[in-house]
């Protein structure tokens, strides 16, 4: 039966890759050239700690509930009980036996520490970059995590990407990547990659009227790490720090998507 079929294939006079279609690349496929890319994306972890949402608060109460249930007295409580003791027993007379050296009480202890709790005022989480909506310092949304976004050019438009370059003869990915930052950030910016193998991919074509024949478009290997320290210069680069509802509104979609996978949901 494949023999039949195979000669029928030969005496027809359709090229082989139509007869196989589905199952063999066009010639033009197979030949198409792309570039390779690495990105970086940069992310600085929450300064503060977030607000904690309801079933968060609920449960928090919960181990509170449980862990009190479960406490022994503390050396403050039984500190407490003692003296209360001590007190009714001079109450009653009975101070014969009694070491009663009381220069402040556990009581006093208590009041002290209320009285310092009210004069204690908390620090705002709201920063002046906050309010200026400064999205180049990395002193805002502290509770929040921010990847940079650089300012590109792709044809004729600009867009905020992640800190990308291409991958240079005898380079690999990981040295690409580790080039990208040092020229994007500069070289008082302290950060970290995991990893040797790039956590993230996404490809593209270039518009047409850029096209040629060394590349149709670029492959883009994405490597994730974190700021350790350090501010981006205000002069020479187009930057961005954004949270996850900011970068939502400015990435492209489906470059979006690619980038999503690497990040946790907040």
């Amino acid at each position: 039966m494949l023999r039949k079929s195979f000669k029928l294939l030969l005496n027809e006079k359709l090229p082989l890759y139509t007869k196989f279609k589905g199952h063999l690349s066009t010639t033009s496929l197979v030949n198409e050239k792309w570039d390779l890319l690495t990105a970086v994306c940069l992310e600085r972890k929450p300064v503060i700690t977030q607000e904690l949402n309801e079933i968060q608060k609920e449960y928090e109460e919960l181990l509170a509930e449980v862990e009190f249930e479960r406490s022994l007295k503390s050396d403050h409580e039984l500190q407490h009980e003692l003296e209360l003791k001590q007190i009714e027993a001079l109450k009653k007379g009975d101070s014969d036996d009694l070491d009663v050296n009381l220069k402040q009480t556990a009581q006093d202890f208590v009041d002290l520490c209320v009285e310092e709790l009210t004069q204690f005022k908390k620090g705002s989480k709201i920063t002046q970059d906050d309010k200026k909506n400064n999205d180049k310092s990395l002193n805002r949304k502290l509770d929040k995590h921010l990847v940079l976004l650089v300012n590109q050019k792709l044809g004729d438009q600009k867009h905020y990407l992640l800190p990308q370059g291409k991958r240079e003869e005898g380079e690999t990915l990981r040295q690409a990547a580790d080039r990208v930052l040092k020229q994007c950030c500069g070289p008082n910016v302290k950060t970290q990659i995991y990893g040797n193998a790039p956590s993230g991919f996404y490809k593209y074509k270039y518009p047409k009227q850029i096209r040629n024949e060394k590349a149709v478009g670029a492959k883009v290997f994405i490597y994730f790490a974190r700021h350790l320290e350090g501010q981006l210069p205000d002069k020479g680069v187009d930057y961005k720090w954004l949270d996850r509802q900011e970068m939502d509104k400015i990435l492209p979609a489906e470059y979006k998507k690619s980038v999503g996978q690497l990040l946790i949901d907040e």
